[in-house]
């Protein structure tokens, strides 16, 4: 059985930081190409970053890079995602996804 299980979400004051991580059961990520989303109450759920399966190269979306920096432990078979200057507008549930599989996702909160 194949499972995505995140970790590391909580709550943070604005300009603060956290770590998440995907850890991944049941497949070996070193195949997948990875994923992490995010879904604010109301919005739709938005890809933030990607990891390559090849290489290791890295896409980030506009609003998060040179903030966020995913990275991959192939031997432990988990990828995360470090947040920086966290902001209001990164509350969200954080999910991360290698197709077709997808995990339960996290709460980050961003508040004062």
């Amino acid at each position: 059985q194949v499972q995505l299980v995140e970790s590391g979400g909580g709550l943070v004051q604005p300009g603060g930081s956290l770590r998440l991580a995907c850890a991944a059961s049941g497949i070996t990520i070193d195949y997948y190409a990875i994923g992490w989303f995010r879904q604010a109450p109301g919005k739709e759920r938005v890809g933030l970053a990607c990891i390559s399966r090849h290489d290791g190269s890295t896409y980030y979306a506009d609003s998060v890079k040179g903030r966020f920096t995913i990275s991959r432990d192939n031997v432990k078979g988990t990828v995360y995602l470090q947040m920086n200057s966290l902001k209001l507008e990164d509350t969200a549930v954080y999910y991360c996804r290698a197709l077709p599989f997808w995990g339960q996702g996290t709460q980050v909160t961003v508040s004062s």
